[in-house]
């Protein structure tokens, strides 16, 4: 990341890929995985496959859904000092724009706003012909972690 980055801390796909996207939990269920990282943005992408259809064999709003707090999540994580603080997501809409039925999502998280108690990202996720497929908002509360303690 150059000096210009909105990230914080370093970070690299293979760390977040490994570290961050871990067994067991639901985005290594649904086969997300991290793509790109630029200086303003991070990409993931996830299969629209029998993880992630709905009964008619669409991709499952919910499964965009994951997706999008996911790598928001992910990307809002690396914008706070990571040793003092921590993210939890406060809300999340999203306009389905249209279906996806095999390939792949990816899903581009663009922030619009980070403070120093909250974030707000943009996350588009468009189809394997970059063609839209729905649009979130995702907002993040950014606490500190002695806070985490007093719960």
């Amino acid at each position: 990341m150059s000096s210009s980055s909105i990230f914080t801390t370093p970070v690299t796909l293979e760390e977040i890929n490994s570290t961050q996207i871990i067994e067991g939990q639901m985005a290594r269920h649904l086969g997300i995985e991290m793509v790109c990282i630029d200086d303003s943005s991070m990409t993931a992408k996830m299969p629209v496959d029998h993880r992630t259809i709905q009964r008619i064999g669409i991709l499952h709003g919910g499964a965009s859904l994951a997706l999008a707090e996911t790598v928001g999540s992910i990307a809002a994580s690396y914008c706070v000092d990571r040793e003092t603080s921590f993210i939890v997501g406060q809300e999340i809409n999203a306009n389905h724009i249209r279906p996806v039925r095999k390939g792949h999502v990816y899903a581009k998280a663009t922030p619009l706003h980070l403070g120093k108690s909250s974030h707000v990202w943009d996350i588009k996720i468009t189809n394997d012909e970059n063609k839209l497929v729905c649009i979130s908002r995702f907002t993040v509360a950014v606490l500190k972690k002695q806070d985490e303690q007093n719960r």
